[in-house]
Parts: C-alpha cells; structure tokens; sequence
C-alpha cells in the first residue's frame, strides 16, 4: 500500500492491496478490505462503525470491502457491512450507509446519500444530490439524475419501510420523488419534478404530480427523426456496449 497523504488512519486489521493509494486525513477502520488499484482521496473515512459501536464495548465491525479500480473522492463515508464492486467511482460527500449492495461500475455523484440495506446493480448512475431511502432495489443500467428522493415510509414516522424497486434501463428525471414501494418498469422514463405515487409499466414515460403515463418512449423521437429510446441504441459512453453495439452486445451474453 502507498500512503501517498499525511495523517492517515488504518487499522491493523484492515487488508489493503499494495496498489492502493490513500490520500490525507482518511482514516480506515477495522475489517476494511481494500483491492488493487483503489484510489481514495483526502480526508474519507472507509468502515465506518455503526451505531452500536457507540454503545457495546464488545463491538465487533463488519467487513467492509472495496473492489479494485474504484476511486472515493474527498470527504466520502461508507459505512461498515458494505460492498463495493470494482470500477466504483463517486463524487465528493457522499455517503453510503451500511447494508449497501454495489455492483461494478457504479457512479455516485457528489453529496448523494445512500442510506443503507439497499442494493444497487452493476452500471448504476446516480448523478449528485440524490437520496436513496433504505430498502431500495436499483437494477442494471439505471440513471437517475440531480435532486431524486427515492421515500421508503408510507405512513411516518414508522418502522415499516418499503423500498422502491427499479428495474434495468429506466431513467429517472431530475427532482423526480418516488412515493413508497413503487416499482419502475424496464426502459421506463420518469420525467423531471414528477412524483411517482403508483407502479410505471415497461417503456412507459410518466410527468407531472401526480406522475401520469403520456407515451411510449418508443415513440419519442430525436430532430432528425431517428428514436430517442431504446437509449441504449444511442449512448454507449461507460457501457460495455461501446463500439460494439446493444444488439451485438446482448448476443454475445447469451
């Protein structure tokens, strides 16, 4: 492991590959299992204790694991009892809470808040400033943008949570809200400010409080007339499809 930072925290029991490289301030706490190729910036704390670590002197942290090639940007919190698949990347602030599931390749903007026993599947983009409410389901391929809340509690305060469930490709539109236990189809299409109180069928795309189906998305069209959606046709940027096309792609998992 390269210290690359001043003033860095790491416990003894915490495993990390000599690849690894850990900026000033972090700290990293017991159980913490770190691969090659890890970047992690200033000031991050990786295997944070749970709140009974406050309170139980026989505490004992779960394992916290980091797959190879992610990179965890300044002032980033993850909890204990998570795992991270490789080619993780995240902004500046975030926080991930304990439970948390992460596939590979999954990008989470700055300031978002993951907060915990949630799962996310591989290629997951949360853009910034986004709320993730426990018990949540992200499937593959998912983007959400800017300022979604993502509830889990349909009458609060309450004990009983219901996470959402999102299914692969469905994109969900900046300052969208979903309401408790609501299931977005494959493909479907949020629209921005709208607030999702019931289920939003396959390539379906719902606007407006609250939310509404207005068309197909595979009806939606670009200027020059070619389909808008399926956006996997179209945008292969990050995606193991890149130069080699969906349809060929898809084949080649079969």
């Amino acid at each position: 492991m390269k210290f690359t930072g001043r003033n860095i925290s790491v416990s003894p029991t915490a495993k990390i590959a000599d690849s690894a490289r850990i900026g000033d301030g972090s700290t990293i706490y017991d159980n913490v299992v770190i691969d090659e190729g890890v970047v992690i910036g200033n000031d991050c704390v990786i295997g944070e204790p749970q709140s009974s670590y406050y309170e139980n002197a026989d505490y004992v942290n779960p394992v916290t694991r980091i797959g190879r090639d992610s990179l965890i940007r300044s002032h980033s919190i993850i909890y204990s009892d998570v795992s991270v698949g490789a080619g993780f990347s995240c902004g500046h602030r975030v926080t991930v809470r304990e439970g948390s599931q992460i596939g590979n390749h999954c990008r989470i903007g700055t300031l978002c808040d993951l907060q915990g026993q949630l799962e996310l599947h591989d290629h997951v983009w949360l853009h910034s400033n986004v709320h993730i409410g426990q018990g949540t389901l992200i499937e593959s391929f998912v983007f959400v943008y800017p300022f979604v809340v993502f509830t889990n509690d349909p009458l609060p305060p309450s004990n009983d949570l219901i996470g959402c469930r999102i299914r692969q490709y469905a994109q969900v539109g900046t300052g969208a809200v979903l309401m408790p236990g609501v299931e977005l189809g494959p493909h479907s299409l949020v629209g921005g400010s709208a607030v999702v109180t019931k289920d939003v069928a396959e390539y379906s795309c719902v606007v407006g409080n609250p939310a509404k189906h207005v068309k197909d998305v595979r009806d939606m069209k670009l200027e020059d007339g070619s389909p808008a959606y399926p956006w996997p046709y179209r945008f292969d940027r990050g995606m193991p499809w890149e130069g080699l096309g969906f349809d060929e792609w898809k084949r080649q998992q079969k």
